[in-house]
């Protein structure tokens, strides 16, 4: 007879997102993993399959707690403004206390060497990928705007956001208000 979940996946799931967010995936080991989500690694593998199956579904669960900007940028109907929103709700977004964690995608690319795990590196493309068809979606709803255009300024802009997210880590909020405010200068 298969033996019950002593434990809720979401709530350990939330657990693993926050380590992988603070730590990185490459430097996140299963030890780590199974400390901070107080499950053993048996629970772990039998859930998740292993700590790539694990960071799959922190993706996810980023995604949903993510989801409280991204909708509303989806909502928006005021095109570049709306994306300039987006930027200053992504600071709040990120910050745990005084302290701003950055990008769980941005963080993963950044410690990721390039072929490393072909797998979570395309769910962090198709998440980024996501995020620049926002833009796009926002652009088209400035006056007299033009496709070819509007994807050079979403690559732009998804650039923009990238290193937004890495700074975030440095500087303080003037630093990063005047980076967000230069950014949209000539969009």
């Amino acid at each position: 007879m298969a033996r019950k979940k002593q434990y809720n996946e979401q709530e350990v799931i939330e657990k693993a997102t926050a380590l992988f967010w603070r730590n990185g995936y490459e430097a996140t080991t299963v030890r780590m993993l199974e400390k901070e989500m107080g499950i053993n690694q048996f629970s772990i593998y039998s859930s998740f399959g292993n700590k790539q199956g694990v960071f799959l579904e922190s993706i996810s669960a980023y995604k949903k707690q993510i989801s409280c900007i991204t909708n509303k940028l989806k909502a928006s109907k005021n095109g570049k403004e709306g994306i300039k929103q987006y930027f200053y709700d992504f600071l709040e977004f990120a910050k745990e206390g005084s302290k701003n964690k950055g990008c769980l995608v941005t963080n993963t690319v950044n410690e990721m060497k390039d072929v490393s795990d072909p797998i979570i590196m395309e769910k962090l493309v198709d998440f980024a990928s996501t995020i620049r068809q926002l833009f796009i979606a926002n652009l088209l709803q400035e006056e007299g705007s033009k496709e070819g255009e509007v994807q050079r300024k979403a690559n732009y802009l998804m650039n923009c956001l990238l290193g937004l997210s890495v700074s975030s880590k440095v500087y303080d909020q003037r630093k990063l208000n005047d980076t967000i405010e230069i950014s949209f200068l000539n969009i």
